[in-house]
């Protein structure tokens, strides 16, 4: 459940999402929407990127679509008029797909947010910008758990965009007065989630995989320990940041006091799906050479300025999920 209460900080302001339709936007419209925003959700519709029409199902009539990509300057200078607030979501996940097209990497996570900058510069300044950043940027941990602090020492092409894409964000907040802040996400799962492919995450697929009676392969040896973030208490810290003023500037890890192991965790789906089976895999040669280990963070940071906390247990969120997939999950895996 999102932190109640927060969503009601943005009633009748005008809402840019981009990445609108994707996971974790869809998700955040529709807080804001029960809220009472004016919200604009900008999508590229891109198949491999996630986003979906299915992911606003009662909401289509509180939002207003724009199907356009950030690579377009010329629709942004005119989409991030009058905007009170942009979410900025849109990117490209995957950090395999990454490395075999990095191309098209650098042009959404790295060109793209220079042109959004550039457009809220001109046509905008007053607006406040949340960018949406990754754990990936800090590659493999040389502590744990990882805080804002620890190295940037990205493993894979989309890390090195990501962190480019946090530095014009913040270069952008100290030249030209833009309010940006950025959380850096870690491992966001819940219902609208990719689940198709591991593009965007391994458990969604995990998640197919076991509603399909498909078996799942954990790589390595399963004992790497990873934190989980469920979606709703990643739009509460979406929803915080963007309306603290005191969060300008900032760069604000999310995370989980409680990281599991791989092995555990297919023990836990199986074990709440009721059924299932898994079997420990070596790493594929494309994954392993840019796997990261053991990965959790430290979010005291944003727990001491803001007030975030993680409120979903792990045990719940997925429950949760399983129970979304269950009965929508075909509109995920086969379209």
């Amino acid at each position: 459940m999102v932190q109640p209460g927060l969503a009601e900080e943005f009633r009748d302001k005008r809402v840019l999402i981009t990445g609108g339709l994707g996971f974790i936007g869809a998700n955040l419209a529709r807080e804001l929407a029960a809220a009472g925003a004016e919200i604009t959700l900008v999508d590229s519709l891109v198949p491999e990127y996630g986003g979906s029409l299915f992911n606003i199902a009662g909401i289509d009539d509180a939002v207003r679509v724009n199907i356009s990509d950030v690579r377009d300057e010329h629709s942004l200078r005119f989409l991030v008029q009058g905007q009170d607030v942009l979410f900025n979501l849109a990117g490209q996940t995957s950090h395999v797909d990454s490395m075999r097209d990095p191309y098209t990497d650098l042009e959404i996570n790295c060109r793209s947010q220079l042109s959004i900058l550039e457009a809220c510069r001109h046509q905008n300044p007053k607006a406040k910008i949340v960018f949406a950043s990754t754990r990936q940027i800090y590659g493999r941990p040389q502590r744990l758990p990882v805080d804002e602090q620890h190295p940037i020492a990205p493993v894979d092409v989309n890390g090195i965009n990501k962190t480019a894409g946090e530095w014009y964000h913040l270069l952008y907040g100290e030249v030209y007065g833009l309010a940006v802040s950025i959380l850096r996400l870690t491992n966001t799962y819940g219902p609208r989630m990719r689940v198709k492919d591991a593009r965007q995450t391994f458990l969604g697929y995990w998640l197919k995989q076991l509603l399909n009676d498909e078996e799942l392969l954990v790589f390595g040896d399963g004992l790497q320990r990873r934190d989980f973030t469920y979606v709703d208490d990643a739009v509460s810290a979406f929803l915080l940041v963007g309306a603290n003023e005191e969060a300008n500037g900032s760069v604000y890890n999310l995370g989980d006091r409680k990281p599991i192991s791989l092995l555990e965790l297919a023990e836990l789906l199986i074990e709440l799906n009721g059924s299932g089976s898994y079997r420990v895999v070596p790493f594929p040669p494309d994954r392993k050479v840019i796997d990261i280990g053991d990965f959790y963070a430290d979010f005291t940071r944003i727990e001491d300025e803001l007030g975030w906390r993680p409120q979903t247990e792990l045990r719940e969120g997925l429950a949760n999920t399983l129970e979304y997939y269950r009965e929508h999950g075909p509109r995920y895996w086969d379209e």
